[in-house]
């Protein structure tokens, strides 16, 4: 990712409709092309723990349609890995239409998600990627991080883990049979032996370690050159959340933490994760890199930091959340 398009990203904020990608033109031209019109009444108010900050979501799941929807759709469509976005005036945004024939696309399986800003949201596999309607493409979503407004990317993230779910789950883990969709609730059913199997979420800790006025940042071999962010880790079985936390941090960097604190969580597509976010202060310990998930740390202070992760993710928000204690009169 240029270094340019990485700090236009730090830009973006919830009330951004859509954002235009620098050097490149729409090539669908049309009016009124911003992706939400008026507020609905279908909201979703999230209150942050670590804050009195309340964001107002305009997305409302569902399990399958209540009547027949005549608004146009959003259509989350994956061709692989690849999701279909709209270039238009406004930017980059997802297609509305009433079904995907008029998309020209064939889907393998679709599955309705619930309604976003008065507008019904299904997500769609299709056949293998052919050529792209007229002023569309296809876009890797991990690419799409604040380029697409945060509603309509965390949609996506929805339409990619229930696609994935419902591909590798055809058959039952226990005894190989073919399973079936429950009919009331988003699940599938062993049609031999009655195994019940929700979609899959694997819970990660993810931590922002405080020592004074500096926060411990680390840069795995995984990540762009350069970029550093906030330690993480899988949670393992029988383990509490404020056990993994110390048990990442002791792993990777070798010191020991107090004041262990919840701040919030994020679901992360990539590929089903569950981020569970912490803050959390060094109480001992001399700094070891692990050398293998962890290849540099140190630490920074709020106006020397490094290329961090790009909004609306958790370990940009652990991150802006130090800052903004450190430079309160940016409050």
């Amino acid at each position: 990712i240029p270094e340019d398009r990485e700090q236009r990203r730090g830009q973006v904020s919830l009330a951004d409709k859509s954002l235009k990608r620098p050097g490149r033109e729409p090539r669908n031209r049309r009016k009124g092309a911003s992706p939400f019109q008026a507020s609905s009444s279908i909201q979703t108010l999230l209150r942050l723990s670590h804050s009195s900050e309340v964001i107002v979501i305009h997305f409302a799941p569902g399990f399958a349609p209540s009547k027949e929807e005549s608004a146009p759709a959003w259509w989350f469509a994956y061709c692989g890995e690849r999701l279909l976005v709209e270039m238009t005036d406004g930017g980059t945004t997802i297609p509305r239409a009433k079904n995907l024939a008029t998309l020209n696309l064939k889907p393998v399986r679709t599955f309705y998600l619930g309604v976003l800003d008065g507008h019904p949201c299904y997500a769609a596999e299709c056949q293998e990627e052919g050529s792209p309607p007229e002023g569309m493409t296809f876009e890797g979503l991990r690419g799409l991080v604040g380029w697409i407004h945060d509603d309509l990317f965390w949609a996506a993230g929805r339409a990619k883990l229930i696609i994935q779910w419902d591909r590798t789950h055809r058959f039952c883990g226990q005894c190989g049979q073919p399973t079936v969709d429950k009919p009331d609730e988003r699940a599938k059913v062993c049609t031999e032996c009655g195994l019940v199997v929700f979609p899959r979420m694997s819970p990660a800790v993810i931590v922002a370690v405080t020592r004074g006025e500096r926060i411990l940042l680390a840069r795995s071999p995984r990540f762009p050159e350069k970029r550093y962010s906030v330690l993480a880790g899988f949670v393992e079985p029988g383990e509490s959340l404020e056990e993994c936390v110390q048990r990442e941090v002791r792993e990777e960097v070798a010191l020991e933490l107090k004041n262990v604190r919840y701040f919030g969580s994020q679901p992360w597509p990539f590929p089903h994760s569950l981020m569970i976010g912490f803050t959390a202060e060094y109480a001992s310990g001399e700094m070891t890199i692990d050398g293998v998930e962890i290849v540099e740390a140190d630490w920074f202070n709020a106006d020397h930091l490094p290329r961090i992760p790009a909004r609306p993710t958790i370990a940009r928000q652990l991150i802006d959340g130090f800052v903004k204690k450190q430079t309160p009169e940016s409050a």
